[in-house]
């Protein structure tokens, strides 16, 4: 009994430990891939289908200030003021998934980043968990420019296509610091369902969606990471 107690034990420590390392480590070296990446790679080649992974990290000053603010105004429009969790907008997601059969997320750009970089995409109570214990290290060991960055270089924005770099190379062919206003809208637009929309050229809904990302940067105005106290 005391066996099973202590292997328990250390299967929990390290689920703690490991994921604190790995927050310190990532506050300055760029993150070469994700769980997701690795799982999409095993997913094509499983299907018998073209393998497709690209993904160039660049730091942050080399993405367009354009999609920043778009995918904060799409994803996450507290992100600067927050601790990681919107309490508003998980209430709204809890109250429209009580009313519709369509899953509604509520996660924050922080939240986001924690699951992409450090967990599994399955929906569970312990991915959950995991991911709140994980989004509170991030907002607390790195800045909010850091956690965009990480995200912006992280998340999948096509088939195979992952980080603000290869999408804007994937999508309208130039480098994603020279990313307008509209291009960064139609980017952040297909980021619910990355594998099931496009951004260039957009469908009818993701036309719509687009020109709403760009009202909401309109009202937003500029970016400032230092509304919130530099850690």
């Amino acid at each position: 009994m005391m066996k099973i107690f202590r292997f328990l034990f250390k299967t929990l420590l390290w689920l703690l430990v490991i994921p604190i390392i790995g927050v310190v480590v990532f506050k300055w070296v760029p993150v070469p891939a994700t769980p997701l990446m690795v799982i999409r790679y095993f997913e094509q080649k499983g299907a018998d289908k073209e393998t497709i992974w690209k993904h160039d990290w660049v730091p942050i000053d080399e993405i367009s200030k354009n999609l920043q603010l778009a995918v904060i105004c799409s994803e996450d429009q507290n992100f600067l003021s927050h601790n990681g969790f919107d309490l508003k907008a998980i209430e709204k997601a809890f109250d429209s998934n009580q009313k519709s059969e369509r899953v509604r997320g509520g996660s924050t750009i922080s939240q986001q980043t924690a699951k992409n970089v450090f967990l599994w995409p399955e929906r569970s109570w312990l991915r959950k968990g995991m991911e709140t214990y994980v989004t509170f290290w991030i907002e607390l060991i790195w800045s909010k420019e850091r956690i965009m960055e990480v995200y912006l270089n992280s998340i999948e924005m096509g088939n195979g296509i992952y980080g603000a770099e290869a999408a804007s190379q994937f999508w309208f062919k130039k480098p994603a610091s020279k990313l307008s206003k509209s291009e960064a809208a139609a980017i952040a637009a297909i980021l619910p369902r990355p594998l099931k929309y496009r951004a260039n050229p957009p469908t009818n809904y993701i036309a719509s969606r687009k020109l709403w990302i760009m009202k909401q940067m309109s009202f937003h105005g500029a970016l400032n990471y230092d509304r919130k106290d530099e850690k």
